[in-house]
């Protein structure tokens, strides 16, 4: 898909409210933390996970891309781009970000 394409809106997700009252955040803001914090998990995939345009895009290393509306839709393409399972409550998984510190 194109990235003009990507860019009109899908339907509302609960996962698109703000993480709180009082957290200061724009939308595009609550967004982009949001994609750093997947970003330690969805990189031992080789993904990378970025906001755009009100949604996310999301990409491989071998220049893969899925365009996806709200959070809740990441991980279904995330196994579709990785070629596998994208398990985040996999122990090894888990090891991993533990020895990375990532959030």
């Amino acid at each position: 898909m194109c990235a003009f394409c990507g860019a009109f809106g899908g339907a509302e997700h609960w996962t698109d409210h703000p993480a709180g009252p009082g957290t200061g955040l724009t939308p595009v803001a609550e967004r982009q933390k949001k994609a750093r914090s997947a970003n330690g998990l969805l990189a031992l995939y080789g993904l990378d996970l970025s906001e755009w345009g009100g949604r996310y895009t999301l990409r491989n290393r071998t220049g893969g891309v899925a365009v996806v509306d709200h959070f809740g839709a990441i991980w279904t393409e995330a196994e579709r781009l990785a070629g596998r399972p994208c398990d985040p409550l996999d122990p090894q998984v888990i090891a991993a970000l533990e020895e990375t510190g990532a959030p």
